[in-house]
């Protein structure tokens, strides 16, 4: 080998997985579904042409160079509000639903899956217990889903991304050592890698939101966020803590505290760093997936093609229906708990949206690439024969879930009348006002302190009380003033003034951290204006 074709090598696949995405992703929109499904689909077309260079799934490049980023870019959007709000629900999927699904396969080991033990089965259920909200939530967002099942869908799926690790390793423990852990110590060796991981998390994330507070430049804080989840998830694994837990709880963390250290500058170069690197991560992911195919179908043999489909077909749909059964159990089962025993007033399920829920749990990368981890060979030296046949299944529950639940989910949402329309929410209405009312008495007060220039104020006061009077009219450019430096202090005056009105308004839990995010989006855009002289009023 010439020096230096390893690297080419690389360059050469990284290239073309950029070329994929680029151009699947654009026709995904032309086509309007949602890119997931549309590069998984083509991932698996490309994956049949002669020719095409055979590019396997690392799971260290899963766990350590895809994982740590999307894992921190999905927290740092999280509503932390509406995580307090349904922690209960959260728990209950993330948690209980992912070991109620491997509880169910090691009962089930003998008959549905021939050939397993229970050891197996234990492991088949932690590599496929985790789901993937990419797709679900980026579909449910477009076809406008109610934000409450949105959230709880993201969420689900950044904590069932630890407890499925850590499902996963209870597992490898008791294949390779023979042993089953007793319950207490099962439960403290969760406890610990949980706690340990969220204490790890926030203590990284106070030190760097310390540090951030003493550095103002775009390019510095940007490398310094994408190095976070990388230093969190190794830090986390070494300390023998979860890594995946470590990550969240330092976004999250750092997510609250971002309103405090980053500028307006900042963020808006920083979001849009993050949504570029977050889609290439993403693309890149989901075209590997569907070019997995050869990889799969190459380790299993001996069995009829028409067999392997009956056991990815059947598998496939008994997840399906373990979650749907968990879901709709839990939930009336919460519900009769707190109304008939507790005699608390709450609101009756809704069996449309809990099917919603249901439906929405989509597998991805992480599934695939837990299940790729499985070792080879036992400690007695025997091959491990589940562990082809774990691949298959994972890989055929991904494909099923992303693209036949994917595909059918607007329909859906739209049909049991769930689609609502996407524009502002009631509290976002309501907070702009709030903003717009602050941002008046401030320039009233001005205007009576500062008679030299009536009339910038004035136009000023006349303009925010026509934005105020017209919401939710878009925003207006306004021109024709004498003394523009003036103007645009002014306007940096106020626009400081609803920073703290909203703010406010967000501590109180007034407003979620989705309407924080594009009120604030929107104000960093109005400063960046001012500061280049193109000056609108909002």
């Amino acid at each position: 080998m010439q020096p230096g074709s390893g690297v080419q090598s690389v360059e050469a696949v990284f290239l073309l997985l950029l070329v994929f995405v680029a151009i699947f992703a654009g026709l995904a929109r032309r086509l309007k579904i949602a890119y997931p499904i549309v590069l998984v689909i083509a991932g698996l077309v490309l994956s049949f042409l002669p020719g095409m260079p055979r590019i396997g799934l690392d799971p260290n490049l899963v766990f350590l160079v895809f994982l740590p980023p999307l894992l921190y870019s999905a927290a740092w959007t999280l509503s932390w509000r509406e995580f307090q709000r349904n922690f209960g629900s959260i728990a209950m999927l993330a948690v209980g639903l992912v070991f109620f699904t491997i509880l169910g396969l090691a009962l089930a080991a003998g008959s549905l899956l021939p050939g397993f033990d229970w050891r197996s089965a234990v492991l088949l259920g932690a590599v496929v217990a985790a789901t993937d909200a990419i797709a679900a939530t980026s579909i449910a967002r477009r076809v406008g889903l109610p934000q409450k099942i949105v959230d709880l869908l993201e969420a689900e799926s950044l904590v069932n991304d630890g407890t499925g690790l850590l499902a996963l390793q209870f597992g490898l423990l008791m294949l390779m050592t023979g042993r089953t852990p007793s319950v207490i110590e099962g439960v403290g060796r969760l406890v610990f890698l949980t706690c340990g991981g969220v204490l790890i998390g926030l203590a990284i994330g106070a030190v760097v939101a310390w540090f951030e507070r003493w550095v103002d430049d775009g390019p510095v804080e940007i490398v310094i966020s994408i190095l976070v989840p990388y230093a969190t998830y190794l830090i986390g694994d070494r300390a023998h803590v979860s890594g995946v837990i470590a990550v969240i709880a330092c976004s999250m963390y750092m997510s609250r505290k971002s309103t405090g250290y980053m500028s307006p500058q900042v963020r808006l170069q920083a979001t849009a760093v993050w949504d570029a690197l977050t889609f290439v991560l993403n693309g890149i992911v989901f075209v590997l997936i569907g070019l997995q195919l050869p990889y799969v179908m190459g380790q299993i043999s001996g069995t009829s093609r028409i067999v392997l489909l009956e056991y990815g077909v059947g598998f496939s749909a008994v997840m399906i229906a373990v979650r749907m059964a968990w879901i709709y159990g839990e939930t009336y089962v919460a519900y009769a708990v707190q109304r008939w025993v507790q005699k608390v007033e709450v609101e009756e399920p809704e069996p449309r949206k809990l099917f919603v829920i249901g439906w929405g749990g989509m597998r991805g990368v992480l599934s695939l690439a837990a299940a790729v981890s499985l070792p080879y060979v036992l400690p007695d030296g025997r091959i491990f024969p589940q562990r082809s046949m774990i691949i298959y299944l994972a890989f055929c529950l991904i494909v099923a879930t992303l693209v036949l639940q994917g595909l059918t989910l607007p329909a859906l949402i739209r049909r049991l009348g769930l689609s609502e329309p996407v524009g502002m929410k009631a509290e976002e209405k309501e907070a702009r006002r709030v903003l717009l009312r602050e941002a008046l008495v401030h320039l009233d007060r001005k205007w009576s302190t500062n008679r030299d220039q009536p009339a910038m104020f004035g136009e000023l006061i006349a303009d925010y009380q026509q934005r105020l009077d017209a919401m939710p009219a878009e925003r207006e450019r306004v021109e024709g003033f004498a003394d523009q430096a003036r103007r645009s202090a002014a306007i940096l005056e106020v626009l400081h003034v609803e920073r703290v009105a909203l703010i406010r308004l967000w501590e109180a839990g007034q407003i979620d951290d989705d309407v924080l995010r594009t009120l604030q989006r929107e104000l960093d855009l109005e400063e960046s204006r001012v500061h280049t002289g193109s000056v609108v009023v909002h």
